[in-house]
């Protein structure tokens, strides 16, 4: 059965699930930030996946990657599956600006998280439920 990792989950908002994955957005107004978490239980890795899976990954990846960019009109996507402190597996999605804190380097560690305030967190999920096709609303 399908647990989210507990740093995952106080460290982030759950947004919503794609047919694979569950949608978070980290807790950290410095970026837009969101990871996708195949809800498939006991996966570290993306070789892991069911070929079926694997290809599913990749497609809500890139339309959530295009969405986001789009959204919030990023000069870079940073997307990346780490796995070294939170070993579920779990892909993140960082809209990146020329003006951020941390360009040109990655934004882990750069600076201190700056939590959002609860309102922003609400208006942020209703532009991304409108913001998907019929195909990927989220559930």
């Amino acid at each position: 059965m399908f647990k989210l990792h507990p740093k995952l989950a106080a460290d982030c908002f759950q947004v919503g699930n794609f047919p694979l994955s569950r949608l978070l957005m980290i807790n950290d107004s410095n970026y837009p930030w969101f990871i996708l978490v195949p809800r498939v239980p006991d996966i570290t890795e993306i070789y892991q996946l069911t070929e079926v899976d694997q290809v599913q990954l990749a497609v809500e990846s890139s339309v959530l990657s295009e969405t986001l960019a789009r959204m919030f009109g990023a000069d870079k996507m940073n997307i990346a599956a780490l796995g070294n402190v939170v070993s579920q597996l779990h892909v993140h999605h960082v809209v990146r600006f020329k003006t951020d804190l941390a360009w040109p380097d990655p934004v882990w560690g750069k600076v201190a998280p700056a939590p959002y305030v609860d309102s922003v967190v609400e208006g942020m999920v209703i532009k991304l439920e409108s913001a998907f096709s019929i195909d990927f609303k989220l559930g």
